[in-house]
């Protein structure tokens, strides 16, 4: 699955491109602000911000969605800059930082960097969301107010995910690690994710997604065991290399009848173990659609990778 289209809907708010000139919305507070520089642009990102923030009121940005930065390839995300407006964006509560598609540049040469800045200087912000892991930092910080934290990768560092565990994120809900291939750099272990399904940091948590795992069979069997499911309304394990042996750890685990949804989109699960799945959670909505087939080597592939 290549990344080909820019999202429409961003933290429950319609998107809209800033452009310079643009005829402005009647109400500004209503939508997700999208700054991006193309490839025929004549602005650089920070004059495209300044323009944007001559235009629309700082004070009235809800949701800010950061596209293409210049040069993705070879230059770090504007984190300096974002962390510098945090006074005049005084009510920015969603930020997704790195939304390209594949034309712009593939997730996984998107250059990011220290990410924790942006916790910091926005206590208030609600959901954090970020495409591309190359140089991608995370350090263990206390949040109160976040509800939604995001990594989109193919290959995520396990440096990333155990500060994830070791974060204090009381009001955290939805938390979602696209794990992605060792090709790519990702190489999370089970350990590396212990803290977090332990759960004892994320005592409101409502929806995991471990996804784009190349060591989807590992996660199933942990999360088959895992304490923090019991308290899960949607378990995600969608976009990976989940098989029989993942399917059946599901299967012989923890009940998951409690669950509302158990996404496992992408899978290379046979059909005698998914009807068995679907027919033993009964009112679960088990979302098992997109099969795959290994390929002529016997190798099972993420979805999201390069």
């Amino acid at each position: 699955m290549t990344i080909y289209q820019h999202i429409t809907e961003f933290a429950g708010l319609p998107v809209v491109n800033f452009e310079p000139a643009m005829e402005l919305p009647a109400d500004p507070t209503a939508v997700a602000w999208r700054i991006a520089t193309g490839y025929d642009s004549d602005e650089v990102f920070p004059k495209l911000v300044e323009l944007f923030l001559a235009a629309v009121d700082p004070a009235a940005v809800r949701a800010l969605v950061v596209g293409s930065w210049d040069d993705p390839f070879d230059t770090p995300p504007p984190v300096d800059l974002l962390v510098s407006l945090a006074p005049r964006l005084t009510n920015l509560r969603a930020l997704f930082l790195g939304e390209m598609t594949f034309e712009e540049c593939e997730i996984s040469w998107i250059q990011q960097g220290d990410v924790t800045a942006l916790l910091t200087a926005y206590p208030a912000l609600e959901v954090l969301r970020v495409r591309g892991a190359e140089e991608l930092v995370l350090t263990s910080v206390r949040h109160t107010a976040l509800r939604e934290l995001a990594f989109e990768s193919g290959g995520l560092p396990g440096t990333v995910v155990r500060a994830v565990g070791e974060c204090d994120l009381p009001a955290l809900r939805h938390l979602e690690l696209w794990l992605g291939s060792p090709n790519y750099r990702g190489d999370a272990t089970i350990d590396d994710l212990a803290p977090i399904l332990a759960g004892t940091r994320l005592p409101a948590l409502r929806y995991l997604g471990l996804r784009d795992a190349q060591i989807a069979d590992e996660v199933a069997a942990a999360v088959a065991v895992a304490p923090v499911v019991a308290r899960l309304e949607t378990l995600d394990l969608s976009l990976g290399t989940l098989g029989d042996e993942g399917a059946a750890a599901l299967l012989a685990g923890q009940p998951l009848t409690h669950l509302r949804r158990l996404d496992l989109h992408h899978h290379f699960v046979d059909r005698e173990l998914a009807d068995r799945l679907t027919a033993e959670l009964v009112g679960v909505d088990v979302d098992l659609s997109d099969p795959q087939q290994p390929d002529e080597d016997g190798d099972r592939y993420v979805a999201v990778s390069e």
